[in-house]
């Protein structure tokens, strides 16, 4: 049972949720006035502007894939003489000649967009969409998650069946202490880049490909706000706060949507509520796995909110029988 259910049943329960649901509110409140003032940022790294590239196609991809390589050694060599050792180490990892760098840039928390698999020939697609403090400084573990996700496709996938997963480090994520986590400011920002993301993605592959958002945490508030008349079949949200809408059907989409939620997985306790706030709206609304959101909800197993790709996990089975269209074999609790 989640923790908000338990203040739903008889009068002292709605007078103990009205009261919880008010506390939750002032804390969001006071995030929204405390943290914007104590949020004072790493110094700025050097880094080169992003690569120029031609328009993306199958046929300049590998192109694409060698400037934005070849900008990440020198955003490298930047930061080296910047004197920060771990950005060095980050994007020299990227810029190693078996990186396949669809986008690149190294300023600021970076923006990296990689591609495992041969996305040119894929059949099916599964773009990771990450939640809060994913950035280049935390790079290695979303990049541990689509490993590990496309080792599971590789594995499972038909005899003919050609994979790709993306992991799309395309905006800048919230970080999980901090105002912007709580209101859809950043998703707002982040949606028009995710929607030319697969415009692109379709360019490259053809119009062939059956395309996947699995979105974790924040990353599901931006697929809510992009997902209106999206080019995509499947959306996975998985640990979710909510996507600013409140039922699949308010997200205008033809995509199957889907949606999972660890045992223990910490984000049940958030509370499920909207509210407009000096002009900004706080929190995300319906929970995702409730039946009154409408999803296709499936087994997540025990994990936690960090837990949904790892290896040998029901969430990342399930994840990727989504991805291959297996949907009859997506187990349920």
């Amino acid at each position: 049972m989640g923790f908000a259910a338990k203040y739903r049943r008889g009068d002292g329960g709605r007078h103990r949720g009205g009261r919880w649901r008010r506390a939750a509110l002032a804390v969001l409140i006071t995030g929204a006035v405390v943290f914007p003032l104590s949020a004072a940022g790493r110094p700025e790294i050097p880094a080169p502007a992003p690569a120029s590239l031609a328009p993306l196609s199958a046929s300049t991809l590998g192109e694409a894939y060698a400037a934005n390589r070849a900008n990440a050694a020198e955003a490298a060599r930047m930061a080296a003489a910047h004197q920060d050792r771990d950005r060095a180490a980050t994007d020299r990892a990227l810029a190693a000649p078996a990186r396949r760098l669809l986008g690149f840039d190294g300023r600021g928390s970076g923006r990296v967009t990689e591609i495992l698999g041969d996305l040119a020939r894929a059949d099916r697609i599964a773009v990771l969409v990450p939640g809060s403090d994913t950035s280049l400084d935390t790079y290695g573990r979303f990049h541990a998650a689509a490993a590990a996700l496309y080792g599971q496709l590789v594995r499972q996938a038909p005899a003919g069946t050609r994979t790709a997963v993306v992991a799309w480090l395309g905006y800048e994520t919230p970080g999980t202490v901090s105002a912007t986590v709580t209101t859809t400011g950043r998703a707002e920002q982040a949606a028009p880049r995710l929607r030319a993301l697969v415009t692109d993605l379709r360019a490259i592959a053809g119009g062939g490909p059956r395309v996947s958002l699995l979105c974790h945490s924040y990353g599901s508030v931006v697929c809510g706000r992009a997902a209106a008349g999206l080019a995509v079949d499947d959306i996975a949200l998985v640990g979710s706060p909510g996507t600013g809408a409140d039922s699949a059907a308010a997200l205008h989409t033809r995509a199957r949507v889907w949606a999972a939620r660890g045992g223990d997985d910490w984000v049940e306790n958030i509370p499920h509520l909207s509210t407009d706030l000096f002009g900004t709206t706080v929190g995300f609304g319906t929970d995702p796995v409730s039946p009154a959101f409408g999803a296709r909800v499936f087994a997540a197993g025990d994990g936690g909110h960090s837990d949904y790709f790892r290896p040998g996990s029901t969430s990342l089975t399930n994840l990727t029988r989504i991805v291959l269209g297996e949907t009859k074999a997506v187990t349920h609790d």
